[in-house]
């Protein structure tokens, strides 16, 4: 009997895949994305100095379709990491397609004032 493939490994893959290309300094850190099934979180990341500057997620917002979170969520890690001086990143999908909520937050954050 054959399994079905496991959808988190293989998103692993290609997240550790991706992150063999890109990494966040200083000056231009990691926009991370983590998203589960009920919410999504967000991190700006120097990979450097291995610290987490800014981050937020949807765990206190209770309003809105997921999708409206996600966007809500871009909105609070971009004025987080603008508060720190930061406009510059590197956006890291984390594995998953650029749709939907990943879409909705990288809009969110841009619309924000981070650029990427």
């Amino acid at each position: 009997m054959i399994s079905k493939p496991d959808k988190n490994k293989l998103r692993q893959k290609r997240h550790t895949r991706v992150r063999g290309k890109i990494s966040g300094t200083a000056e231009r850190p990691r926009l991370n994305i983590f998203r589960s099934n009920t919410n999504i979180y967000a991190q700006v990341i120097d990979d450097v100095a291995g610290v987490t500057l800014a981050s937020a997620s949807s765990l206190k917002i209770a309003e809105g379709t997921k999708s409206e979170q996600a966007k809500k969520v871009g909105e609070l890690v971009a004025k987080a990491a603008t508060a720190k001086g930061i406009e510059d990143v590197i956006f890291d999908r984390g594995g998953y397609l650029y749709h939907g909520r990943v879409q909705a937050l990288a809009e969110g954050a841009r619309e924000a004032g981070l650029k990427f």
